[in-house]
């Protein structure tokens, strides 16, 4: 595997720190949460004037043909300033799910829609999903920006299906989260006729992977910026005639939080490579990237609101933004328990 960057791949990441910096303000972000979760102005610009939002995509679904690698640079500028976008839900896992598994006939009619912004989805997952043929009963409790969805893809451990938001017998109930840059609405599904995908193990494998990256990308550029903007202002604050970064205390705290940054970012981008690479180690790297980077972050958050002393725990301040994220990354696709029990069967067997 080749963990440096190729000129491209720079190019890709300049271009999203640029444009997340300067679009993805603390302003716009804040005006989204007290709506529905989404800057609907950068989500446009995002997916028709930049153009990346089909760069995990087959060129054959209509996408930039590139890999987890190039979405995994994408959602580590998003989660930088902690974007208002419904990027994880309706790029990393329903049009990942549709592109890997839909049908060439569901693949014209949702994708171009998905990648132009056009139409939101919600990623569905229920493992007990009670499926009678194609009629679904059924739901998930915690569906991202399931609230704003037009359509949803909804899988269980076997099966797969599009059902659109005005399905008979679907509800939506928007419900208050902790972390408003991505709120969680339950979706319950009770006798509702879905349209099975054509290969449902391929979609869900691929949602599910690309779920795992994205989130723990998204938790690594959240991290670097709790520690960027810690260590700036450790530069400004004043305290008996020194800065304050000049103290060992405060410097300590900072090291360890750059050391677990530089390990989560060799996790996270591991797992980029081996499913792009198609590595046997594809399903270890992908659950001990989500584990460990949303832990690095949580454990930066934290840092970051105690650090920034009386001031970083104020609502004015963005240190809570971060925290709320952060807090939020480690709970959803599986908590770090369950991603490290599966990374001790995959290793030990019957041991674990």
């Amino acid at each position: 595997m080749e963990f440096v960057f190729t000129d491209e791949q720079a190019m890709i990441a300049e271009t999203a720190r640029a444009f997340f910096t300067e679009n993805a303000t603390s302003e716009r972000t804040r005006k989204a949460m007290a709506a529905d979760g989404i800057d609907a102005e950068l989500w446009t610009a995002f997916c028709q004037e930049l153009g990346l939002s089909g760069i995990g995509i087959p060129e054959s679904a209509g996408g930039a043909g590139l890999g987890l690698v190039e979405l995994a640079i994408i959602a580590e500028a998003a989660g930088a300033q902690v974007a208002a976008l419904p990027m994880l839900g309706s790029l990393a896992m329903a049009a990942q799910a549709i592109a890997a598994g839909g049908t060439p006939e569901q693949q014209a009619e949702w994708l171009p829609r998905l990648l132009s912004g056009e139409v939101v989805a919600g990623y569905v997952h229920d493992a007990a999903l009670a499926a009678n043929g194609d009629v679904l009963t059924g739901g998930d409790r915690f569906v991202a920006h399931g609230a704003s969805a037009q359509v949803f893809v909804v899988t269980s451990n076997t099966g797969a299906w599009i059902v659109p938001v005005d399905a008979a017998g679907l509800a939506v109930t928007a419900q208050t989260t902790m972390d408003q840059t991505r709120p969680y609405a339950q979706v319950a599904l009770a006798g509702v006729q879905g349209a099975p995908l054509g290969n449902p193990a391929a979609a869900i494998e691929a949602a599910h992977r690309a779920g795992f990256v994205t989130v723990a990308a998204e938790a690594l550029g959240g991290a670097q910026a709790a520690l960027d903007r810690t260590v700036g202002y450790a530069k400004e604050r004043v305290q008996f005639g020194r800065a304050i970064g000049s103290f060992q205390a405060y410097k300590h705290r900072l090291a360890d939080m750059m050391i677990e940054i530089e390990q989560a970012r060799s996790a996270v981008y591991w797992a980029a490579c081996a499913v792009d690479e198609g590595s046997d180690e594809a399903e270890l790297a992908v659950h001990s990237a989500k584990s460990f980077a949303a832990d690095t972050y949580f454990m930066c958050a934290g840092n970051m609101i105690q650090l920034h002393g009386g001031i970083g725990f104020t609502w004015e301040h963005d240190a809570h933004l971060y925290f709320k994220r952060a807090r939020a990354i480690q709970s959803m696709l599986g908590s770090g328990n369950w991603h490290r029990e599966r990374i001790a069967s995959m290793i030990l067997g019957d041991a674990a």
